[in-house]
């Protein structure tokens, strides 16, 4: 390791690179039961629903025809389900199934044990050290959404 302090660009440049290796890793932990951005919406659903597909596809920064195709797929495979939106007779609303709460519950578990497992491995101060890094990234995650 240089004993030069990296500037931010030289930072973010490796952050990226590892985190979109490790969201690959994950993704191949997860199974090819769901698309990532099926997984993304119906974790979406599960955290925010039941929502209107216009939300949903404003929340996952999706065009609206986009997110129709995969309220579709997850609707097909009976992992969400629509509903009327009482306040609008027109809309629906999309909320998670039981089945759709079971996958997303196997798929995290899958990923969190792939982590566990290496997280196991490393030291103290390195463990110490990326309980810091997540801290940080929820933050900047958290600033992002302001």
């Amino acid at each position: 390791m240089s004993s030069t302090i990296a500037t931010p660009i030289e930072t973010a440049a490796r952050l990226r690179l590892a985190i979109v290796r490790t969201a690959r890793r994950l993704r191949q932990e997860a199974g090819g039961e769901l698309t990532p951005s099926s997984a993304a919406a119906l974790a979406t659903i599960e955290r925010r629903g039941p929502l209107a597909p216009s939300e949903l596809a404003e929340l996952e920064r999706v065009k609206r025809p986009t997110i129709t195709r995969v309220v579709s797929r997850l609707e097909e495979a009976g992992l969400v389900e629509r509903t009327g939106d009482p306040a609008d007779g027109r809309a629906s609303l999309v909320s998670i199934t039981s089945q759709g709460s079971e996958l997303l519950r196997r798929i995290r578990t899958r990923k969190n044990a792939y982590l566990a497992r290496r997280l196991r491995k490393l030291e103290p101060d390195d463990l110490a050290a990326l309980e810091r890094a997540a801290d940080v990234l929820e933050r900047i995650l958290e600033d992002d959404r302001r």
